[in-house]
């Protein structure tokens, strides 16, 4: 008797404890399942809102991913009164997987450095995404801002270079068979009538209307250094010389131009390169406080790509081609990329090719503002690259010049009063 109460007792146990598993197995799994929704819900908010903001995902880095008369075609199928006068290419395979595998997992297939750029600091610091193609652009390869690699922390001079005690640049060097033409107006001073009875040209007068500026200031070019073994930066012989070159120009043109060539490894204590927009918003930010005729704004720097992809032969004479960068942080970037699409499509009219198009950086790449929020027309360009000589480079500047002095005296003639005329 006392065998079967024993029995009868260890049964309703096991019972208890098979309903206690059961329920534990119920809650653990309910609780592994609310987990799993929420991560989830997580990761597919994020990813929606990585492609609302990276450019590649957006309709613009589409058709820069594909043929022109591919998107063309696209265009015909959804409004039927538009016709593509462009020849249509074939759409391959491999052009269709490159741009899902960037779509989905931001991982471009032509650069295996992307399959760690995510997870390694640092790695994505060069990520670029095309937003508008220049002519012959390879959508591979875009531009790249490396660090100098100096055992000067501040990335003094190369051995055979002379220094100033200010850290300025020297004098624009003429190109060959050129003679430096004088500056128009004396520096903006409104003195823009020629002379012996010449047309008078426009002039903005005693006003600053440009600002030219170099976040890194000692950016320079193997072909004019002395030591080529070394990271290409310069105190003296640097990227300051082609804002100097250009503020010249368009002051030639009657345009106003404000150019700063702050050294900031000189005039920061402490200088820290990753903080070199940093240096740099303050110095537009006081240009701004104090003129307030300035409306476009320029940070000129030298590209660190090889000479294949950084130099274009126009009509038999050879140019440094230039990059057009957009910062995504900034929330009003549409803007900003308007402002440099009408100088990328007047400079690829006159001179095909000389602009390797429109490339954008998100915040995960880099620092992606390039205080470009402080005003809308303001663009960062990257003239010519590492292996560039100057010759190319000011070639380079005097066209950008030449068509920023357009595009302002244009703007200048809608904007001006009806019946003003000068």
């Amino acid at each position: 008797m006392k065998r079967k109460i024993l029995l009868l007792d260890i049964a309703r146990q096991s019972k208890r404890m098979r309903q206690f598993l059961v329920t534990g197995r119920t809650f653990a799994l309910l609780s592994f399942s609310s987990t799993l929704f929420f991560i989830l819900l997580g990761i597919a908010g994020m990813a929606h809102q990585q492609s609302t903001a990276s450019p590649v995902n957006s309709m613009k880095g589409f058709a820069a991913a594909v043929s022109s008369g591919f998107f063309g075609d696209m265009l015909e199928m959804e409004m039927p009164s538009f016709h593509s006068s462009i020849e249509t290419d074939s759409f391959t395979s491999k052009q269709i997987s490159a741009f899902l595998m960037r779509a989905l997992t931001d991982i471009n297939p032509s650069d295996p450095k992307s399959l760690l750029a995510g997870e390694l600091p640092g790695m994505s610091v060069n990520d670029a995404f095309l937003i508008r193609k220049g002519v012959g652009t390879d959508t591979a390869v875009g531009p790249e801002d490396n660090a100098p690699i100096s055992d000067d922390p501040t990335g003094g001079p190369h051995e055979g270079e002379g220094t100033n005690a200010a850290g300025e640049g020297t004098e624009p060097v003429p190109l060959p068979g050129k003679e430096e033409e004088p500056t128009a107006g004396n520096s903006g001073n409104g003195n823009a009538g020629g002379d012996n009875g010449s047309a008078e040209k426009p002039t903005t007068g005693d006003s600053k209307v440009v600002f030219i500026y170099h976040s890194h200031n000692r950016e320079s070019w193997y072909p004019v250094l002395t030591d080529k073994s070394k990271d290409p930066n310069s105190s003296t012989k640097n990227i300051t010389l082609l804002g100097k070159r250009l503020a010249q120009k368009l002051e030639e043109e009657g345009i106003g131009a404000q150019h700063s060539n702050t050294d900031y490894p000189t005039a920061i204590k402490n200088y820290r390169w990753e903080l070199s927009y940093k240096y740099s918003m303050k110095t537009v930010k006081e240009a701004i406080a104090s003129n307030k005729d300035l409306k476009f704004f320029f940070d000129i720097h030298r590209d660190s790509q090889k000479r294949k992809y950084t130099t274009i032969d126009i009509n038999g004479t050879s140019y440094a081609q230039l990059y057009f960068i957009i910062g995504h942080r900034n929330p009003n970037w549409e803007e900003n990329e308007a402002f440099a699409t009408k100088i990328h499509e007047a400079l690829d009219k006159k001179y095909p090719g000389i602009s390797r198009g429109i490339w954008g950086k998100t915040a995960a790449s880099g620092n992606a503002e390039y205080n470009q929020s402080l005003a809308s027309d303001s663009v960062l360009i990257e003239i010519g690259g590492v292996d560039n000589t100057l010759e190319e480079s000011y070639r380079t500047t005097d066209a950008l010049a030449e068509v920023i002095s357009e595009i302002y005296w244009a703007e200048e003639k809608v904007s001006a009063p009806k019946g003003n005329e000068s």
